[in-house]
């Protein structure tokens, strides 16, 4: 929040309190050699130059210096979507031929992403590992080809914490650059100061927090972001995922209170999870004493803001998981059964059948994922004690 705080802050047009929006798609130019200049990059945004909105954008580039700030980076840039931004950095880090180290605990589509889309089309081919054996990381790493490990700060959809400074000093001796994916703990983790090079997000989550835009971010070293827009090997100039600049200045907007929210989502997340296991239901939550990495994320986390705004509750088959979200939803209204998470509502879904089903069954068992795993994001609507009440109303009814 500090960082944020001392960021610096575009005032609008004509003296408003917000930036005006630069929703132009092109730029003009005072002097004819200024477009010359600027195309050989002697000119650029640092000194308030733009091409064309494809490349950099006033508005975009303003939301990106708060993810800077956010994240503790150099730099970012945002994107129009989180796998966009995934795609675009790893795109840029790799070059045909060469191996990336993956945590085998990711998001459904990074995982299809890196298991086929990668060795499809880019021959870039991705070996995933148990990110909490550091053996096996260091002895998945191949001298000469693998370029990045990749993993999530808390994995999705289990929860598992990564140890972020172990993993970067295993990946920094082999000279590798570390990416990770922080959608899951923004405020709560912050990677690159724990050693990571590179912090992507997709801002759709906890950042937007209303669940009506879709949007990513590359935060990590100027030189980084600066290759991104390269206008001859650039992966966010060449291939495009453009944020809009009326979209950046809405989330804009919503960064500043961030940190506010944050802290209900893991307040409560952190009481439901302690009452949950008091019913005696298997949940899974890193802020609770029992979960195997919670000594880390004791460790590692922001404590400020809690231990995430996500918990899992393992209810054992789908059929149970779906009658118990078909009550929450549909008899006592304690949320929505819907994909994603970051809401003020609680979103609850089925992750084997729905944001992991990309992964097939090894796959799925290797990552920790039963059949029966209930992802809740929990939102900050209601009082907590009314929300509680809705919970333990649908239990009852499914228990009787």
């Amino acid at each position: 929040m500090a960082a944020l705080a001392m960021a610096r802050h575009e005032f609008g047009e004509h003296g408003g309190v917000n930036m005006s929006i630069e929703a132009s798609a092109t730029f003009t130019v005072m002097e004819p050699d200024t477009m010359r200049r600027m195309f050989s990059g002697e000119l650029g945004p640092d000194r308030d130059f733009f091409i064309y909105s494809r490349h950099f954008n006033p508005t975009v580039l303003n939301l990106s210096r708060q993810m800077a700030a956010l994240e503790g980076t150099e730099a970012a840039y945002c994107t129009s979507s989180g796998m966009s931004a995934i795609s675009a950095a790893l795109l840029q880090l790799c070059s045909s031929g060469d191996h990336i180290v993956a945590s085998r605990t990711l998001y459904g589509g990074t995982h299809a992403l890196l298991t086929h889309f990668f060795p499809r089309t880019c021959n870039i081919t991705t070996s995933f590992v148990d990110i909490k054996d550091l053996d096996m990381v260091d002895g998945a790493i191949i001298e000469g080809r693998t370029k990045v490990l990749y993993f999530e700060a808390i994995a999705n959809p289990v929860l598992s914490v990564a140890n972020v400074p172990e993993l970067c000093r295993v990946a920094h001796d082999k000279g590798l650059t570390v990416v990770v994916d922080n959608t899951f703990a923004p405020m709560v983790m912050s990677p690159a100061k724990l050693g990571a090079d590179v912090v992507v997000h997709s801002i759709s989550k906890f950042i937007s927090g209303g669940a009506d835009i879709i949007a990513g971010a590359v935060c990590g070293p100027a030189k980084l972001v600066n290759s991104m827009m390269d206008l001859h090997q650039g992966a966010l100039m060449l291939l495009g995922p453009t944020m809009n600049p009326k979209v950046a200045f809405e989330l804009s907007e919503r960064i500043p209170h961030l940190g506010l929210r944050m802290k209900e989502h893991c307040r409560r997340a952190l009481e439901y999870a302690t009452r949950m296991k008091k019913l005696g239901l298997k949940v899974i939550y890193p802020g609770l004493e029992g979960h195997p990495d919670h000594t880390v994320l004791k460790s590692i986390a922001n404590l400020d803001y809690g231990f995430g705004g996500l918990l899992c509750l393992d209810m054992g088959t789908e059929e149970k998981a779906n009658r118990l979200m078909n009550l929450l939803q549909n008899s006592t209204q304690f949320g929505f059964m819907a994909v994603s998470l970051g809401y003020y509502e609680t979103l609850m879904s089925c992750s084997g059948s729905s944001t992991s089903s990309e992964m097939n069954a090894e796959e799925k068992a290797l990552a920790g994922i039963s059949p029966g795993l209930v992802r809740m994001s929990v939102g900050y609507s209601g009082t907590l004690e009314q929300r509680w009440s809705q919970f333990e109303k649908a239990l009852s009814r499914m228990q009787g």
